[in-house]
């Protein structure tokens, strides 16, 4: 399953696709119902299903675009400590499936090992946050309409059929914050098309499209939505870095003379002019936020304490976007789900080795660095601290 999961980037383009499509338009890349066999199953969901308390609206059932009340698959369960769920009456949730209600489990990602692993592999290439929600349909009815995102998306098409509609955008990158709402499209679809397990979409924020199971047919499908990283991101990373100007720290001279007024804002605007004509502004940008990537939670039990002197002690980093640097005093510095470490610079090569994400053994880890066991647990024990990095099992 490994080498199908990693080869979504690689099949939808690579460099090409960043260049040429991310942004700009849509694309499906036909595969064979083999090319995700294993990622998540029927059986996955059954067992996710059974085994978590899901309520509204991370669970949810919607039809023609509403959601249907909670009552109408589940019944309220009180404890013995008066608290309340609401548990999945099977009967029920297959009749409102059956009728033409779509299935919507958001953030299957964190509670689906493979489907963990392919938010993870998005958010590495692309270099954003990933939340991959599930759909899963039987009938024509549309779940929610014609309707758009204010994220880009990349589906996977695990079983069965569904029908995509793609109408295209009428108001250009539109934000879930923003001035004004897209008018919907007055015109016919500029594509309709049917996906099949193993093919992949991958679709612009502000497209409208509408979806539905294909001619009657069950669908399961994976939709990754891809956080957008906007000017008004820029705007409000620049408005944090210049606070180190008193200038922008300064108030505002709402009850000075015209005089002080007109030299307070050419301050603050020779200070935004400077960092815009940077030359690195961007770089810098996307190295802040790749700094302050969340981590994907991920506890090292039962290791509450410390990382034990254990040679055979797998370790590997759960963030996808980490910043490994040279510290000023020449020590290594890794920047990490908005946390920061300085090591001696001999920890490089032990830290080099953990930012490729695979499970390294600490033993290997040590050894690379040239340094004990004891060094390179205690390494580990600061980044387990900093929830950079999680202790899952032996060798």
């Amino acid at each position: 399953m490994a080498t199908d999961l990693f080869s979504v980037a690689e099949r939808l383009g690579g460099e090409h696709f960043l260049a040429q499509t991310l942004g700009r338009s849509f694309k499906v890349v036909r595969g064979d119902a083999a090319s995700f066999a294993g990622l998540m199953s029927w059986d996955d969901l059954n067992g996710i299903l059974t085994h978590h308390r899901l309520e509204a609206p991370r669970f949810r059932l919607a039809a023609n675009g509403e959601q249907l009340p909670v009552h109408t698959y589940s019944r309220p369960i009180v404890t013995r400590r008066s608290t309340v769920w609401h548990q999945l009456q099977p009967t029920d949730l297959h009749k409102r499936l059956a009728e033409g209600a779509t299935l919507v489990l958001d953030a299957v990602d964190e509670l689906h090992p493979g489907v963990g692993a392919l938010a993870g592999q998005l958010e590495e290439w692309l270099r954003t946050g990933v939340q991959a929600n599930l759909y899963a349909s039987w009938t024509g009815t549309e779940g929610f309409g014609v309707h758009w995102d204010d994220h880009d998306v990349v589906v996977v098409q695990l079983d069965g059929a569904k029908r995509w509609r793609i109408y295209g955008p009428t108001r250009a990158a539109p934000m879930h914050r923003d001035v004004d709402v897209p008018q919907p499209p007055e015109e016919e679809p500029i594509a309709d098309l049917v996906l099949t397990a193993g093919d992949v979409l991958y679709l612009p924020r502000g497209w409208w499209h509408a979806v539905a199971a294909s001619e009657g047919q069950h669908s399961l499908h994976v939709t990754c939505g891809l956080q957008s990283t906007t000017g008004a991101d820029l705007i409000s990373w620049l408005s944090e870095i210049l606070r180190a100007d008193e200038a922008v720290r300064a108030d505002v001279p709402r009850f000075g003379t015209p005089d002080e007024q007109r030299a307070f804002l050419g301050s603050i605007g020779k200070l935004i002019a400077a960092e815009l004509a940077s030359d690195d502004l961007l770089a810098r940008f996307t190295e802040a936020r790749d700094a302050n990537e969340r981590a994907r939670l991920a506890p090292s039990l039962p290791h509450v304490a410390a990382a034990p002197a254990d040679p055979e002690l797998l370790v590997h980093l759960v963030t996808t976007r980490h910043v490994l640097s040279t510290a000023p005093d020449g020590g290594t510095r890794l920047t990490a789900g908005g946390e920061e470490w300085t090591f001696s610079s001999r920890a490089q090569p032990m830290l080099a080795l953990l930012a490729d994400r695979s499970r390294h053994r600490l033993g290997d880890l040590a050894q690379a660095a040239g340094i004990s066991i004891e060094q390179a647990a205690g390494v580990v024990a600061e980044l387990v601290d900093g929830q950079a990095v999680v202790i899952g099992g032996r060798a």
